[in-house]
C-alpha cells in the first residue's frame, strides 16, 4: 500500500490513480482529520462480490465442499439440462 499525505496526493493525483488502476495498489492518504484509502474499481468490485458471497447462508460451505470433490465425481456440463 502506498502511503502519502494529501498535499503530495493532490500534486501527483493523475499518476497515483493510474498506478492504482494498473497495479491494483491501494493508496493510503493521510490528512490532519484522518486517513482515506483509494482502491481500483476492480478491487472494489472484488470486495463487494466477496461480501455478497459471504452473506449467502451456506454458500461458502458449499464452495469449500465443492473444491474438495474430485473432478471425476462431477457431472459433465454437456449432461446438464439448462
Amino acid at each position: 500500500m502506498t502511503n502519502i499525505n494529501i498535499t503530495n496526493f493532490r500534486k501527483d493525483i493523475y499518476e497515483l490513480l493510474e498506478q492504482t488502476i494498473k497495479y491494483n495498489e491501494p493508496i493510503n492518504i493521510s490528512t490532519k482529520n484522518g486517513n482515506a484509502v483509494v482502491i481500483s474499481e476492480e478491487d472494489y468490485n472484488n470486495i463487494m462480490e466477496t461480501l455478497y458471497i459471504s452473506s449467502v447462508p451456506g454458500l461458502k460451505d458449499d464452495i469449500i465442499k465443492a473444491l474438495k470433490e474430485s473432478v471425476e465425481d462431477c457431472v459433465d456440463e454437456n449432461e446438464v439440462e439448462w
